[in-house]
């Protein structure tokens, strides 16, 4: 079956809305979603971020054994992406007229993804790994609830889910050669 067309505004009406309502910047009449529920999920994305970074950078310099060198990399560049996508957020969070939650007060609550420090090499591999797949899964299900409502917002949130997901892969590899 095919989907109705979407109707195109006449050009002329376009323009008249443009100038209406100049204090919500990028949120046009045209913005569909729930701009509160957005902005929820997205400051609970950001603190997910924010944890994730935090718990990442301290296995970098927690790291020990035969494998470190090669975990602590990796481990350096997914907390620096992480911290990437939290920077991204917020300014969408800032783009749809919310404020980012930075406070460390309740981050753990806000966060999706928990922070377990992991004492040897294997067990901070599996939690980051465990996160990362938590991570998916919840921005999966973001995204489909956005929808069509927010593409922006869709697609920021498609992009960090791919780079969660090569992460995924990069601790599963990483586990497994421990294992081995």
């Amino acid at each position: 079956m095919q989907e109705p067309k979407v109707r195109l505004t006449d050009v002329a009406k376009l323009r008249q809305r443009a100038r209406e309502h100049l204090e919500d910047g990028a949120v046009t009449t045209g913005y569909r979603a729930d701009r509160q529920q957005v902005l929820r999920l997205l400051n609970e994305a950001l603190a997910t971020e924010l944890v994730c970074w935090l718990r990442y950078r301290r296995h970098y310099f927690m790291a020990k054994g035969i494998h470190a060198e090669v975990a602590a990399s990796e481990f350096l560049q997914h907390s620096n992406q992480e911290a990437e996508h939290a920077d991204l957020l917020a300014a969408r969070i800032i783009q749809l007229r919310g404020e980012p939650n930075f406070s460390p007060e309740g981050l753990a609550e806000r966060s999706h993804a928990e922070y377990v420090a992991g004492g040897t090499l294997k067990e901070m591999l599996q939690e980051d790994l465990v996160a990362e797949r938590i991570a998916i899964e919840s921005y999966g299900e973001v995204i489909r609830y956005i929808g069509g409502d927010d593409p922006t917002s869709r697609i920021l949130l498609e992009s960090i889910l791919a780079t969660e997901e090569e992460h995924a892969d990069d601790l599963a590899g990483l586990l497994d050669g421990i294992r081995n």
